[in-house]
């Protein structure tokens, strides 16, 4: 399936998803996805960014670099740590799945995520603060974490349920 229609089954059926997107792929895929995902959450940051640096009068550039250098660089080395934990406690509560699955079921929520990260950077910087971006920052933050644990439970329970 296209990547877009998979990103909007994941807000229903993210275990089936994330199960169709792992089959027979390897960290190859797991890379592309947390890159991707941390690219376009880099390009959301880009409304927000510009109007900071207009009320603000800091240099746009300066502000962009520091995104550029966080979401490419930095978050994905936090994402592979925060996978590796997860499983890990996922495994001393009797998980059964892999680092790859734990990984993958992060990255593909992060990325199954990301449009709405990418309206809020859109509501950020033609809105501003207020009680409106809080809430779809709430919203985007809730769907990543149902499709995430969904994913993570799922590959963490399919291995003890079948033996």
């Amino acid at each position: 399936m296209a990547l877009t229609t998979d990103i909007l089954r994941s807000y229903v059926r993210p275990a089936e998803v994330l199960r169709r997107r792992m089959a027979g792929s390897g960290e190859d895929r797991a890379l592309v996805t947390v890159m991707l995902a941390c690219g376009l959450i880099f390009v959301a940051q880009w409304p927000r960014l510009s109007r900071e640096a207009f009320l603000s009068g800091q240099e746009m550039e300066m502000l962009v670099g520091g995104a550029l250098l966080g979401w490419l660089f930095l978050a994905p080395l936090a994402l592979y740590a925060i996978a590796a934990i997860s499983h890990l406690a996922a495994r001393l509560m009797g998980g059964a799945g892999s680092f790859f699955e734990a990984r993958m079921a992060l990255f593909w929520a992060l990325l199954a995520a990301a449009p709405l990260w990418l309206l809020w950077g859109l509501v950020a910087g033609l809105v501003g603060p207020g009680p409106g971006l809080d809430m779809l920052g709430i919203v985007a933050l809730l769907a990543f974490l149902w499709i995430w644990l969904a994913g993570l439970w799922s590959v963490e329970t399919s291995r003890v349920v079948s033996n």
